[in-house]
């Protein structure tokens, strides 16, 4: 299982988000290899939920994500796509070209829900490597506007 760390060496949590947020674009990539660009992004939901369960990553479909407003509390005010072993938040598109709407999606998921690394996914790209964006809180960040930062991938991705 992904970030087990049996081996008797504690892991470092930035690793396991690496290894996890690795399974989740292998998973991808394995859904875009067989489908191609081109279909519903309800589709490439429902073979991504069968990808995650056949190599047994632990995830939740449709998430719902709580909003407070003001004494007001809106338990599902909004659903992320995927939220992986309690601990990344996956944004699913099937568009031409990603736009900052949708970047500013992931990112107010990733604070309402408390999660601090997150997948955007294009599955329209030609290539799939092309089409992902991983975002990951910074350390020590107070401002949400400058809490997140997407990261480069290492080269074994």
């Amino acid at each position: 299982m992904i970030g087990d760390d049996s081996q008797g060496g504690r892991e470092d949590g930035r690793e396991r988000f690496w290894d996890l947020s690795r399974a989740v674009v292998g998973a991808c990539i394995e859904v875009h290899r067989h489908c191609g660009p081109g279909l519903l992004e309800s589709v490439y939901e429902r073979c991504l939920a069968h990808e995650l369960a056949l190599r047994r990553i632990p995830f939740v479909r449709q998430h719902a994500i709580a909003l407070a407003y003001k004494g007001l509390d809106i338990p599902d005010a909004y659903r992320a796509d995927f939220l992986i072993a309690g601990n990344l938040v996956v944004e699913l598109k099937a568009v031409e070209r990603v736009m900052p709407v949708h970047f500013a999606q992931l990112l107010s998921y990733l604070k309402l829900a408390r999660v601090d690394v997150g997948l955007l996914v294009n599955f329209n790209a030609p290539y799939l490597r092309d089409g992902v964006r991983r975002f990951m809180r910074r350390p020590g960040a107070n401002r949400y506007a400058q809490a997140f930062v997407a990261t480069p991938w290492p080269d074994e991705v």
